[in-house]
């Protein structure tokens, strides 16, 4: 796919070339906002043709966050009054970044008149992975030492078994037959999870999620499967790790 990439405040930008996408019977222009890591990311499509991306190495989830949204709309040339509809990563991941992910979208649909769609981390996770084996677990670091926000997906990257918050060798270990990992949990524990399960998977894929998540949203809000935005819900799998200032 041709890219034509260029540096903006820190901000990683890339426009994508229409011709060399695959395309959807059911055209949908839609902004994708993933801020659920350190590596936020925002990207513009049109049907499952990624226009434009900007990525952004979080130090505080919403400074860069509407720059981002103003690039890809430049780079792309798309007016803001011709999106169609808004997707969202509504977790689990960090307990701030989900917070600000689900409000600029719901500001930005609110505003608009447009639909939202909330996806899990998890299932955006899985679906960049799907058919890499006959079990897919995507892993979300949890911050904690040793613990993981997973989920069991088949290879089409259906959900098999609920998310929790669970020590990677202990899903990976429980797994019967051959699996393959993805996400910066599965990163940070690699060595744990490679202990327990030498065969295990990692597939190389790209963290920064909003591309991905606009081609998985695309044919569901084109679908109709698009909420008012408040009707957005974050998951989160554990209560938010906030703790008192000392004296």
């Amino acid at each position: 796919m041709g890219v034509a990439e260029q540096w903006r405040g820190g901000m990683l930008g890339h426009t994508h070339n229409r011709s060399t996408a695959i395309r959807n019977v059911s055209p949908v222009k839609l902004l994708a906002v993933d801020t659920t890591s350190e590596r936020e990311s925002v990207a513009l499509a049109d049907d499952l043709v990624v226009l434009a991306e900007a990525r952004v190495r979080a130090h505080g989830h919403s400074r860069q966050l509407l720059p981002a949204v103003e690039f890809v709309l430049r780079a792309s040339g798309i007016d803001a009054v011709e999106i169609e509809g808004y997707a969202v990563t509504v977790g689990p991941g960090s307990f701030t970044g989900v917070r600000v992910g689900l409000s600029t979208v719901q500001g930005l649909a609110l505003a608009s008149g447009r639909p939202c769609l909330g996806v899990s981390t998890l299932d955006v996770l899985a679906a960049a992975i799907a058919g890499e084996a006959p079990t897919l677990v995507p892993m979300v670091d949890a911050s904690r030492a040793g613990q993981v926000f997973a989920a069991v997906y088949g290879p089409d990257a259906r959900r098999r078994e609920d998310p929790q918050s669970v020590a990677a060798e202990a899903i990976a270990g429980r797994v019967v037959g051959p699996l393959a990992v993805i996400g910066d949990g599965a990163d940070r524990y690699r060595s744990e999870i490679v202990t327990r399960r030498p065969d295990a998977l990692f597939p190389r894929r790209s963290l920064y999620l909003a591309a991905a998540l606009a081609r998985l949203a695309a044919p569901r809000l084109a679908a109709g499967e698009g909420t008012s935005p408040g009707a957005l819900r974050p998951l989160y799998l554990r209560a938010a790790d906030i703790r008192p200032s000392g004296p």
